[in-house]
């Protein structure tokens, strides 16, 4: 470990911990999930309803968790979403092992066109599902923000740097391969481990002993109302000229982002014809694109500016969303998510940044709760849409070209925010922004 990061200290390095093990849990569940849900139904619509229970919560309770985390101690609100997280992954576990000699044989989903579909694990999947998005939410929001606590405002770039690092490669690129070697094993083994990973991140964030910064909560003497607490965070983003766009602009792209996701696993199954252990090695391509995306982006905003690296994102998005939904090769697919994941971190690496820097601490929370609410709720919508997309398209064409569609379908939309934000984000804006405070 360097002099740099020794001075980290004691409690980044277990928040960091923490961090990687429920990440590592995400992983598998990146792989187990989606494949469960395929081997209890082959509907694109049911498939697309199980991820828009998972992202509805970004939509329906991103505000409220805004001002939770700014009201309450952020370490315990953490620590309670892990054990309950934990809770659901581990009841989802045990209905999958009890339900095992129901399920399909792995190797037989790709050609089981007409399975018939398994209410009861399906429904067991939409709820946990939606709970767990709402847990998600709150963790997520409190961990960022209990960052600053842990860490001093000259350190922040170094650990988030870590955080997101340990985040890739956790949930990208080790946890799906060891997912699909579990999977091969028995069904039910992933959702075990899965489960206990959330019980060690907790168990991690309650070592952290008693922090000397102070974290940004409100005084209680001056709080209000939940709303209108909101309407303070709200006021705040929609007030500056240069977040309120940008957090629109995201959303629009997670929004088209969602719509090639809703109907993935059965594209990958399909079209692409891939093993369990070939979708979990398409899914490493997230991870060694987001590592080089984190030593590039830096460099890459550097030498063109920060407004034409988003311009670029922009536009390397949609295009190899297109490659993709032309494609029936999934090594040709696993290129495409690697160089779209290396410009997605070069957006991360600006456009966090430049919140982290002019957002005023008492209100970071919400403010970020409310940019979330724009960049993150649309992707609910964006999955709903695609698997009706798929759904209706069959009707009308082949069942491959319907699930090629959502992959057409985003490259128009992705063109179109492109005119829409070239002129709004601009490296002057950027930089004029970073100098400010509205």
């Amino acid at each position: 470990m360097s002099d740099n990061s020794a001075k980290l200290g004691k409690n980044y390095w277990r928040l960091w911990s923490a961090h990687a093990t429920s990440n590592l849990g995400d992983g598998l569940a990146s792989v187990a999930f989606p494949w469960l849900a395929s081997a209890v139904t082959r509907d694109p619509f049911l498939i697309a309803l199980i991820a828009v229970m998972s992202r509805l919560p970004w939509l329906v309770f991103t505000l409220p968790a805004g001002v939770i985390t700014d009201r309450y101690d952020r370490k315990k609100i953490i620590v309670s979403m892990n054990i309950l997280q934990g809770v659901l992954a581990l009841l989802l576990a045990i209905i999958v092992f009890f339900e095992r000699n129901s399920l399909p044989d792995l190797s037989d989903i790709t050609t089981a066109l007409d399975l018939e579909t398994n209410y009861f694990i399906y429904s067991l999947l939409l709820l946990v599902s939606l709970l767990f998005g709402f847990t998600e939410v709150l963790r997520d929001n409190a961990g960022q923000t209990f960052l600053p606590s842990v860490v001093e405002k000259e350190k922040l770039e170094s650990a988030n740097g870590k955080l997101w690092s340990a985040e890739y490669v956790m949930n990208s690129f080790i946890g799906p391969p060891i997912s699909s070697f579990l999977l091969g094993v028995a069904i039910y083994l992933p959702f075990f481990i899965h489960s206990s990973t959330f019980f060690v991140a907790a168990a991690l964030i309650g070592l952290i002993s008693r922090i000397t910064k102070v974290e940004p909560v409100l005084n209680p003497v001056k709080r209000t109302s939940f709303s209108a607490e909101i309407k303070e965070g709200f006021r705040w983003l929609w007030s500056h000229s240069l977040l309120r766009p940008m957090a629109i602009i995201l959303g629009a792209m997670n929004l088209v982002g969602s719509i090639t996701a809703a109907t993935f696993i059965l594209f990958a199954q399909e079209i692409l014809k891939t093993s369990v252990f070939e979708f979990a090695v398409l899914g490493t391509a997230g991870a060694v694109g987001g590592a080089l995306g984190g030593v590039l982006g830096p460099k890459i905003s550097k030498r063109l500016g920060s407004g034409p690296s988003l311009y670029l994102t922009l536009l390397v998005l949609p295009l190899t969303g297109l490659v993709i939904g032309l494609s029936s090769n999934w090594i040709v697919v696993w290129a495409m998510i690697f160089g779209s994941t290396i410009f997605a971190v070069l957006w991360n690496v600006i456009t966090v940044s430049l919140r982290q820097s002019i957002i005023p601490s008492e209100l970071l929370g919400r403010v970020n709760s409310v940019y979330r609410f724009f960049a993150w709720g649309s992707m609910p919508i964006g999955t709903l849409f695609g698997g009706v997309i798929v759904s209706i398209s069959q009707l009308l064409t082949s069942r491959e070209m319907a699930l090629r569609t959502p992959y057409f379908a985003s490259l128009i939309l992705g063109l179109t925010i492109f005119a829409f934000a070239a002129p709004l984000l601009t490296t002057q804006k950027i930089e004029s922004a970073r100098g400010r405070v509205p």
